[in-house]
């Protein structure tokens, strides 16, 4: 089993990408899913079938979904809702206000996403086309986060429920947690929990950014890959779309093409050691099946795209001692001919002839390198507590 998630920003073919590699992947005879857990569905329009929020024969092996996220909430967030919306009349919030405050952003997608666990086994292979970059690390980060709360609250919660509860209800009218809230917060749990262990299965699911070689697209890519690898998501390709091809040599495409190819060499250093594939602009828009097809072949050739395409980690950030340690593979590197500089928010790690750049999370923006130690395979930089 399969599951492959496709990202990058808006407007970079990211669906087209998706839809392309679910249909190869059915061609190959694999029993294929195609989903889409982005707001603005549009793959009923790539592949121009009219597509729901239950799984439908797109063609041959490969079946297609648009997930109605709002129903998946509406049915598991019910009860906790309820519950968040009368407690927050009772503070003095209005109806409407407290309806919308009471659901967490990004819940809907989210739970879109615990569809995978339950479909996941069905088939051979399962791609998803994610939202745009900055909402996909919001949805791929809530797992954790609402995990973190929800093991350090949830048991002494019901537990202090249970004992001052009925105190409280004879000398207060404030909303008390009944045992349907506690139950729903259990089953979210348990649903977080397997989201989570699906997702970060590096021998099942893997990410694939999409990319154009842009300045600002690269920049938000590279953000993305970097926090990706943080939360333990594994990106195994990143698809550099939209390439000029060389049948256009008119002299005015030259500046264009000078740019991209400055972003071509941002891209190979800043997704180091990942593989990048080079996908030429095409002269239509892949629409129908025979179009993705061929779009299929310039993403993988002859490749099966089920295939992973890199093994190892990226990025670890731990905290050890004496601050934050931020740790990136190296194999059969030797310190002599490892170089580290810093510029602003960026690490530039050199060994020997070839450099890689490495976009530094939040947590590190404010420290200063204090350290850096290859041993093992790896190069650990340590960043100062302060």
């Amino acid at each position: 089993m399969r599951v492959l998630l496709f990202t990058g920003k808006g407007g970079v073919g990211k669906t087209t990408s998706a839809a392309a590699t679910a249909l190869r992947c059915a061609d190959l005879g694999y029993r294929t899913l195609v989903t889409s857990t982005d707001p603005a569905h549009s793959l009923a329009d790539v592949f121009d079938v009219p597509l729901g929020s239950t799984p439908r024969t797109v063609t041959a092996h490969l079946d297609g979904q648009q997930i109605v996220a709002r129903d998946r909430l509406e049915a598991a967030w019910a009860n906790i809702r309820t519950y968040l919306s009368s407690l927050l009349r009772w503070a003095g919030v209005g109806a409407i206000e407290a309806e919308e405050l009471s659901l967490l952003p990004g819940l809907d997608e989210l739970f879109a996403l615990t569809d995978l666990v339950r479909q996941a086994p069905e088939y051979d292979v399962v791609v998803v086309d994610c939202a745009p970059t900055a909402e996909t690390l919001r949805l791929l980060s809530l797992p954790d986060a609402l995990s973190w709360w929800i093991e350090r609250l949830f048991p002494i919660g019901r537990q202090v429920t249970g004992l001052v509860g009925p105190v409280i209800r004879q000398i207060s009218s404030v909303p008390i947690a009944d045992d349907k809230v506690f139950t729903a917060i259990a089953e979210l749990a348990g649903h977080l929990t397997a989201v989570r262990r699906l997702l970060t299965d590096g021998d099942i699911t893997t990410v694939r950014l999409v990319v154009n070689p842009e300045r600002v697209v690269v920049a938000e890519a590279r953000r993305t890959f970097t926090y990706l690898a943080l939360f333990g998501y594994s990106v195994d390709l990143v698809i550099a779309n939209r390439l000029l091809p060389d049948a256009m040599a008119d002299p005015w495409f030259d500046e264009w093409r000078r740019v991209q190819a400055v972003q071509l060499e941002r891209i190979d250093d800043g997704f180091a050691p990942v593989p990048v594939v080079r996908v030429p602009l095409t002269g239509a828009e892949p629409v129908g099946l025979a179009p993705l097809r061929e779009f299929a072949t310039l993403l993988y050739g002859e490749d099966d795209p089920a295939t992973r395409r890199h093994v190892g980690d990226v990025l670890e950030l731990r905290r050890d001692g004496a601050g934050m340690v931020l740790s990136m593979p190296l194999p059969f590197a030797d310190k002599r001919d490892v170089g580290l500089t810093r510029r602003g928010n960026e690490l530039y790690v050199t060994v020997g002839a070839y450099r890689r750049a490495v976009f530094l999370p939040d947590a590190l923006h404010d420290r200063r390198v204090i350290d850096a130690v290859v041993r093992g395979g790896k190069l650990d930089v340590v960043f100062s507590d302060d």
